[in-house]
């Protein structure tokens, strides 16, 4: 059988994920450094958890998990699965879906999760005697949806996400865009959009334009306006069931221009009638005057009056970052507020709002801007040849102290040829060769050469504690 890992997963070489745990390292620092904790949760969830939280696409997106056992002798198979099996290109009726449905509940009790936000909100609720409101976590673990892999867009990946519940006040979301500019400042990366918009702006808009009742439909269209243009977005609002006087309403969204100031200004005009989009307008306002007044280090922040972001539990401000203009990547980050997510679990009345960092996305761009650091390597600083028994003991004294001391070395297992000794150091990046022969152990000696510069020296232990720290 040919070795092969399913679609949309990865392998990762020593060096790649040296680099990721670089980013993930600048990620977590920063998190506990604005002051949130770590908290983890199970790869899996009970289907019922996660189902029914994320819309009828992200739905589609959910991993199912097949229960153990023999169910399908146990279980007899629905009618529709055995005409489907008969004939497979046959269309499926909506009687036969809701069989369905009810078919894979009975063979499917788990699934993976999809993201960290509803997991987090099931475990506030189960551990709320625990917890100290407002409670900052930030949770870093991967991810899986059963999406059609494409570049940069994988079926699993890792997400790092900062939360606070317990909390309505705005500076938290102030907060957070300080959050993700300090971190893309400390990863060396410059040009990131931070967009907002907020909810309740949608919903001011839907209700002035007379389309209340088709709200997750005019917003999930409108979150496309990136990915499938203005004509795109437009015919799937008309597929919809929208209204195409509704639609020419919104005309102006298309081409929404100028400051955040000014954009806000025309927001105001465009929803005077509306309470609940002027409240959004009014939110927007504090956190963009405060965000703009404190500064921001790299990042640019921008209003985006189309950012949707297409998940059902967001009721506030959201975000989504975009990756500098060079390079043609999707969002390395998004999140937004949800004012009762947790009562879905039975806790009610519980404010939150968070933001996740995209690892593999963000990964992909600062490759291709090359800017890791050199230094982000997991190659020992030295190698020590092995010329036979008596000279790999004097060695391994001296790797052994120079380990306690932190750096990186190792000796070679085998006395094999030296040029295949050097040869390996090379491959493998290894920059310095420690040479101990005879000659050196009788002076209590080491020969350092650097594959650099092919300069080579004997030098005593203190020295060579030095030369590699």
């Amino acid at each position: 059988m040919k070795p092969s890992i399913p679609k949309g997963t990865r392998d990762f070489s020593s060096e790649e994920v040296a680099k990721r745990n670089y980013i993930f390292n600048t990620i977590r620092k920063q998190f506990e450094i604005f002051g949130f904790q770590p908290i983890e949760t199970p790869t899996f969830e009970n289907s019922e958890t996660l189902m029914g939280k994320y819309g009828e696409e992200g739905d589609r997106l959910i991993f199912k998990i097949l229960n153990s056992g023999n169910y399908f002798n146990e279980t007899e198979l629905p009618k529709s699965i055995e005409r489907l099996l008969s004939n497979p290109a046959d269309k499926i009726s909506k009687e036969e879906l809701i069989e369905l449905n009810k078919f894979t509940g009975k063979i499917s009790e788990k699934a993976l999760r999809y993201d960290l936000t509803v997991p987090f909100a099931r475990y506030v609720v189960q551990h709320q005697n625990e917890i100290v409101f407002p409670f900052k976590r930030y949770q870093i673990q991967p991810v899986w949806r059963a999406d059609k892999p494409q570049k940069s867009r994988y079926r699993e990946f890792y997400q790092c996400d900062a939360d606070v519940v317990g909390s309505n006040s705005l500076w938290q979301e102030v907060e957070l865009v300080q959050l993700y500019d300090t971190v893309f400042a400390n990863l060396g990366l410059k040009g990131v959009t931070i967009k907002i918009n907020n909810r309740k702006i949608l919903s001011g808009i839907a209700e002035v334009i007379g389309a209340s009742d088709k709200l997750i439909d005019f917003t999930v269209a409108l979150d496309k306006l990136d990915k499938i243009g203005e004509d795109g977005v437009k015919k799937e609002m008309l597929e919809k069931g929208i209204a195409e006087s509704a639609i020419e309403k919104v005309q102006p969204l298309f081409n929404f221009t100028g400051s955040i100031q000014e954009k806000l200004e025309k927001l105001s005009q465009l929803l005077v009638t509306s309470e609940e989009g002027m409240k959004g307008v009014n939110e927007l306002r504090f956190i963009c005057d405060n965000v703009l007044e404190l500064g921001l280090k790299e990042a640019t922040l921008n209003l985006d009056v189309t950012l949707a972001r297409g998940l059902n539990y967001y009721t506030g401000a959201i975000f989504e970052v975009a990756a500098p203009a060079e390079v043609k990547i999707g969002s390395i980050g998004g999140g937004g507020r949800y004012d009762d997510l947790t009562g879905i679990f039975g806790k009610k009345d519980l404010s939150g709002v968070g933001i996740s960092f995209g690892l593999d996305r963000i990964y992909d761009v600062i490759e291709q801007l090359k800017l890791f650091p050199e230094t982000v390597n997991v190659s020992s600083k030295a190698i020590f040849l092995n010329f036979g028994e008596a000279e790999a003991k004097y060695a391994m004294k001296a790797v052994a102290k120079l380990r306690q001391s932190g750096i990186k070395v190792e000796l070679y297992p085998d006395a094999s040829k030296i040029d295949k000794q050097f040869k390996f150091a090379e491959r493998k990046g290894i920059q310095f060769v420690v040479i101990v022969g005879t000659e050196e152990m009788n002076a209590n000696a080491y020969r350092i050469k650097d594959l650099l510069s092919g300069e080579q020296e004997a030098i005593g232990f203190v020295e060579l504690v030095e030369r590699l720290k």
